[in-house]
């Protein structure tokens, strides 16, 4: 009897009920349906600019929610472990997302590339569907007989991989920083790897004007040219989303948000740039060099 009268039970913060949820699956529904009308070149694409306004409405005003509430000592450490399970398995998806994205490009490369060569076993896909095309990665030829050109990797895209690099060392400082209590350099680093993040993404941008302007290498361009902007497209939105998070985290840094003792949003930040830079790393290697 003693032993319950002594027991502490550990407090969980429910929050009130929020109207943000349905406020985000309509920005989603927005979004979606006006990117289906910009990509078939439909009257309504400028759905998609206000479906991207409400959800940035939605996560601002969630994570100042969020933020309202943590400072205000309403979480406790089983909250945070929801916190670290919740970021967990986003990161799992995370994963799962880009895993498909590789597996189309394998697929493409290993399979196909052999099915249309005309393989011992695939003689007939070959004469029936495009005799008179030779395997070879990346294809610069279309089945429409448009020519482009591949993307090389000793440019820009090996200047964007010390940056990538660079930033999760600059982000292990300001991260160091922190749990040591140097203020200046947590600021300091966490601005830095925030920098780099905005320096990747002008880098890509360029990338991105060069392909289309000078290589003719474009979303149309075939298989290889989905593909390549496929992935290092939603790998872009991926550091840009980062960025966002390094430059919140920078300011709440500023403003004394995290201790030593608690500081899970940085840590959440943290996990999610360095998956982004492996991400990368994969991205370099098999779309750029191989």
């Amino acid at each position: 009897m003693s032993e319950q009268t002594n027991t502490e039970y550990e407090k969980y913060y429910v929050p009130e009920q929020s109207k943000l949820p349905f406020i985000g699956s309509i920005g989603l529904f927005l979004t979606a349906f006006g990117a289906g009308h910009m990509v078939q070149g439909g009257s309504l694409s400028w759905v998609l600019w206000v479906g991207l306004a409400v959800l940035i409405y939605m996560v601002s005003t969630w994570w100042a929610t969020t933020i309202r509430e943590s400072m205000s000592g309403l979480y406790s450490a089983q909250m945070s472990r929801s916190f670290r399970q919740g970021m967990m398995w986003f990161i799992t998806s995370e994963v799962m997302f880009f895993a498909a994205f590789f597996g189309a490009l394998f697929y493409v490369r290993i399979l196909v590339m052999e099915w249309l060569g005309g393989s011992s076993n695939n003689a007939a896909t070959h004469e029936f569907l495009w005799p008179e095309f030779i395997p070879n990665w990346p294809m610069e030829k279309t089945p429409a007989g448009e020519t482009t050109q591949g993307m090389g990797a000793w440019g820009l895209p090996a200047i964007n991989t010390a940056i990538l690099l660079f930033s999760s060392f600059t982000l292990t400082i300001a991260h160091h920083a922190l749990v040591e209590k140097n203020r200046a350099t947590l600021i300091q680093f966490t601005a830095i790897t925030a920098a780099l993040g905005v320096i990747f993404m002008g880098l890509q941008v360029w990338e991105y004007i060069h392909a289309y302007t000078e290589m003719g290498l474009t979303l149309g361009s075939g298989i290889y040219g989905s593909t390549f902007f496929m992935l290092t497209g939603f790998h872009g939105l991926h550091v840009t989303v980062g960025t966002i998070f390094l430059i919140i985290l920078t300011i709440r840094c500023a403003k004394g948000h995290f201790t030593p003792q608690d500081h899970f949003a940085y840590e959440a930040g943290a996990w999610y740039w360095h998956f982004v830079d492996v991400v990368w790393v994969f991205l370099f290697i098999f779309v750029y060099i191989l």
